[in-house]
């Protein structure tokens, strides 16, 4: 009789410990960081020779955790990013600001990679345009 009650006991307590293993796992709001950017592609248009531009590409955290870049890195050196290095909070704004160089007379198109701990964790952004003689402009 003695061992059937401590049968009990262990069933009743395995039993207690997946329900509430079951409870918190479906309470848990897991909602990572996540961008919300304005655009996430810019056309400088015709832009002069030798002029480098820039373009500030801005976004809104719309996860419930902190927004971590931990690279953006573009496709060559004439195309250079900055960007927020600080984790942004839900509901916070950031920004990447990519400034291309334009040495050559051409149409251009080139991206950038962001790396984070957002839901999405590799994300692009383009860049396009085209540099004309400094004499068009």
């Amino acid at each position: 009789m003695c061992k059937q009650i401590i049968e009990m006991k262990k069933i009743m307590i395995l039993v207690a410990v997946i329900i509430g293993f079951t409870t918190m796992t479906a309470l848990r709001t897991d909602n990572p960081p996540e961008f919300k950017f304005e655009t996430e592609s810019h056309d400088f248009g015709k832009i002069p020779q030798g002029k480098p531009v820039s373009y500030d590409f801005k976004f809104t955290n719309i996860g419930d955790e902190p927004l971590i870049i931990t690279n953006v890195e573009s496709t060559c050196g004439c195309t250079v990013p900055k960007y927020t290095t600080t984790p942004v909070k839900k509901g916070e704004n950031g920004v990447i600001t990519v400034t291309f160089n334009a040495s050559a007379v051409q149409p251009f198109s080139k991206a950038v990679t962001i790396k984070s701990n957002a839901k999405t964790p590799v994300k692009m952004l383009y860049i396009k345009g085209e540099v004309v003689s400094g004499n068009n402009s």
